[in-house]
């Protein structure tokens, strides 16, 4: 089953990082968070992968041409240019596409031009901004369920701000990050039928504002709830937030077989 990765947009609110690469490319523990979000999608056993490109996709090219030598040590013979690798990676056997979509295409449109490399009736879909522990086989238990065209991961974000109840002036409780109110929302990692594609009317549609309203019309969208860790890199503070779990060795969106291994790397 193919998985498509949306990563061609601008990222204009996190500019401090993305001015010269895409932000799939920013890094979390020094390695992208691309890399991070594949790695759950492995955990399962989906490592089919299209990457849709757009804005500075070069850079993600140049990422998984030249990966073994980004995710190794090696020695160079100046002269010959023979390579000696000294350490692998875990990372044998993905298959990853990397399509481009244009830099100025909507995400719905991303997926509707990737239409030829989904060959199998499903094919499950994600932002390449966001990290989350969800259980991938329980999301397709209940899009296999629920019976519809598509489903979409509904969570519940923590605030950005710290949440304070006062009395008389005098503050009572402090929660640093608070979940928002009780309400659900987009937190991506769909499971899509392939039919759905061809309700996409063109590049200039986006996902939440078209297809995704379609589809809830039609009655055609199931809810998948993930009550587990969830968290976008929408901008600078989130991106140190992420960073600073890593190194503190509290990273949940890594299953936990493999964190040590890749933290050590």
């Amino acid at each position: 089953m193919k998985v498509a990765i949306l990563a061609g947009g601008l990222g204009t609110r996190l500019r401090e990082e993305t001015e010269f690469r895409p932000k799939p490319m920013v890094e979390i523990g020094g390695r992208p968070i691309l890399w991070h979000i594949m790695k759950l999608y492995a955990h399962y056993g989906h490592t089919d992968f299209v990457i849709c490109l757009g804005y500075k996709g070069s850079v993600i090219r140049d990422y998984f041409l030249n990966y073994r030598y980004h995710n190794s040590d090696f020695t160079v013979t100046l002269g010959s240019n023979d390579v000696d690798i000294h350490n692998g990676h875990s990372e044998n056997g993905w298959r990853v596409t990397l399509a481009e979509t244009g830099e100025q295409t909507m995400t719905a449109g991303r997926l509707k031009r990737i239409k030829k490399y989904v060959s199998d009736d499903l094919f499950l879909a994600t932002y390449g901004d966001g990290v989350a522990n969800v259980d991938l086989e329980a999301l397709l238990e209940t899009h296999h369920r629920k019976g519809r065209l598509a489903t979409v991961t509904a969570v519940q974000p923590s605030s950005r701000f710290g949440e304070l109840s006062a009395a008389d002036g005098i503050v009572h409780t402090f929660d640093e990050k608070p979940q928002v109110s009780n309400s659900w929302v987009n937190g991506g990692f769909f499971v899509f039928h392939k039919s759905v594609l061809d309700m996409i009317r063109e590049d200039s549609e986006s996902l939440e504002k078209g297809l995704l309203v379609r589809l809830a019309e039609r009655g055609q969208l199931a809810v998948h709830s993930h009550n587990g860790f969830w968290q976008c890199m929408d901008n600078l503070r989130e991106m140190e937030l992420l960073n600073k779990m890593w190194a503190q060795g509290n990273a949940p969106w890594m299953p936990a077989e493999r964190a040590a291994t890749a933290a050590a790397r």
